[in-house]
This record gives structure tokens, sequence and C-alpha cells, in this order.
């Protein structure tokens, strides 16, 4: 009877030896590709890495993507981004103009221009209900609409689209591309500062010389209100405005805080000087009795503070506006001819009103 061996239970390291033992064991067949892990395994972990790295890909361009996008709505909003418009979208009245006069010359250079080179500097532009408003790039905007009457290729203009309205912000952002482009004027800087406070964009118009030429010296500042002073009072009579010199429009101021508008105006009412030269020697003799004049000096060197009444558009056409001073009430009547009766009439009902 044969002897029984006795079955132990192989410990822990000898488990790990056979382990090892079967890796390591070549395959009898030469032809066997199966690996030792299963092949549906294998096939998963190769899929999850694969997935794991473009997971990593796609996260990055869609954090660089969405970064981009932000930034543009972010430029968008800020008026940073180009558009073109058509320019037959554009009030190029949506504000009131600084400069009176255009120089036909310059106009044909910068029309040369854009043709050859296209336009360098973007309009700005405000949204409207209508469409669009124009907040600067008035001679830009009318070398275009010239070029479009020629091509159809200059039917859309470049433009920044700003968050704006006829407010403060446009003015300033008008005076200031025209104060680095192209001097204004004396008079020009003086009446866009009368017209800005005329429609209530400033409360005064020392408050809109002080915000349209906050960049100025003081001494600009004062000619520009001493040039307003001279719009204010003899805008609607005199021809050639822009024609006036500093040293003829500070004395007119002169003569108007004197007391002399009377006089300054009945020398321009119904007169036909040929030009600014002709004009200026009709003021002339009216300036010369009140540079005679002492002045009383604790009325200072600013032009009196005028207080404007709103415009009323009336039922029939037309608009009716007033202003009040320090020393009198000036009533303007604007897109209406009345006869002398109906005026007579009127002044009749005020000297009721006033007693």
């Amino acid at each position: 009877m044969a002897k029984r061996r006795r079955l132990i239970a192989p410990d822990v390291s000898a488990l790990e030896e056979l382990e090892e033992g079967f890796a390591a064991k070549p395959s009898a067949n030469p032809f066997e590709t199966k690996s030792v892990v299963p092949p549906i395994a294998q096939v998963a972990g190769e899929a999850a890495s694969l997935n794991s790295m473009t997971g990593v890909t796609d996260r990055v361009a869609l954090a660089r993507d969405q970064g981009d996008a932000a930034r543009w709505r972010e430029a968008e909003q800020d008026g940073l981004v180009v558009q073109m418009l058509a320019i037959a979208d554009i009030d190029q009245d949506f504000i009131r103009r600084d400069r009176l006069i255009e120089d036909a010359e310059a106009m044909a250079e910068l029309q040369a221009s854009i043709t050859e080179n296209g336009l360098r500097a973007p309009i700005e532009v405000a949204r409207t209900d209508a469409g669009y408003g124009l907040i600067s790039g008035f001679r830009r905007l009318q070398a275009y609409r010239a070029l479009a009457a020629e091509s159809e290729s200059f039917a859309q203009i470049p433009a920044f689209v700003r968050e704006a309205d006829a407010g403060q912000a446009a003015y300033v952002s008008m005076v200031e591309e025209n104060e680095v482009r192209a001097n204004l004027s004396h008079y020009e800087r003086g009446r866009i500062a009368v017209l800005a406070a005329g429609q209530g964009v400033f409360p005064t118009v020392e408050a809109a010389v002080d915000a349209l030429f906050g960049a100025a010296s003081k001494a600009k500042r004062s000619k520009v209100r001493s040039f307003a002073k001279v719009h204010e009072a003899l805008g609607d009579l005199l021809q050639f405005p822009t024609g006036l010199t500093e040293k003829a429009g500070l004395a007119l101021a002169t003569a108007l805080r004197d007391g002399y508008q009377g006089q300054l105006r009945e020398a321009l009412a119904g007169a036909t000087p040929e030009d600014a030269k002709s004009e200026w020697g009709l003021l002339q003799k009216a300036v010369k009795g009140a540079s005679t004049v002492t002045r009383d000096k604790s009325r200072g060197g600013r032009p009196q503070e005028i207080t404007r009444i709103a415009s009323r558009d009336l039922p029939k056409g037309g608009a009716l506006s007033a202003e009040v001073s320090s020393d009198g009430l000036r009533i303007e009547l604007k897109g209406r001819v009345i006869n002398a009766d109906t005026a007579e009439q009127i002044l009749k009902m005020i000297a009721r009103q006033i007693g």
C-alpha cells in the first residue's frame, strides 16, 4: 500500500513565485497574440485614456473661446469694434455741429484720400430709434455721401457705435475731435457753447464752456465766453462771424458788457457787407464809442448770466423760445411768419400780463 503524502497549502511567497513564473513563461503557440489582459479591458482602458486627453484639450479650447467672446462683447459694448453702417441710416444732425463753414479744397483732398487709401479713422455714432446719430466725423460722412453718389462702394462707412445720447458726452467728443484735427474759429467755439446750453445739455453757457473746453487754459476759456456773448447778442445779424479776429471779438464783447448791444445791432440791421472786413468796419464805428467809456470793474470780465426757456412747438408750425437776462427779456419765433397786426396783439397781451 502506497504511502500517502500530506498536502500543505502554499504560503504567500510561494504563490507570488508561481505568478511570476506564469508571466515569464513563453506561449507554446508562436502565432498566439492574446494578451493576459482581456481584450475588452484593454480597449476600454485605451479609450478612457484618449477620452481623458481629448477632454482636457477641449476644455482648454472652450475656455479660450469663452474668454475671446467675453472680451469681444466688452469691446463691442465700449464702442471699440468697427462696424460697417449704411450712410443712409446715419442722422448727421443728431447734435448741433460746431463748424459753420467747410473748406471746399480740404473736402476735395479728403475725398481723394478716401478713394485712394480708404477711411483711416472711423466715424463715431450713437444708436437711435431711427438708426444712428452722428457724434463725430461730420466731414468724413459728407465725403462718403459725395462719393456714394458716384459709386455704390461708398454706400457704407466704417463706424464705432458708442453707447451715448445727444448729451454732454456727445458734444465733448465732437469738440475734442475738431480741436485736434482742425482748429475751430473763436466764434465757432463760443457758438457751440451757446447752442449746447440752449438745448438744455448744460445748465448755463459757462458750464458748457467749462465742460467742452475743459482741457483749455483759463485764459482761453475766458475768450470762448466772450465770443459766446457775441453770438448771443449778434449771431442772428452777423453775416461773416467766423471772420472776426480775436481782437475784434473781444472788443465786441467789451462793448456788449458796457450796454452797447442796441447800437451794434442797429449798425448791422439792414446792412449788406461784402466781406468780413467791411462788416467789421460797420461794427467798429459803434465799438469806438464803447472803448471810451470807463468800465465798471465790479461787473468782472464774464458775460452776464442768461436763462433760456425751453422752446415750445406751435400747433400750426414753428417754435417759440425765450431768454431772460439781468437787463431784459428776449422772445424769438422761428419757422413762422406773422404780420404786423399779429405782432402788435402779442405785445399787448404781454403788456397786460406783466402790468
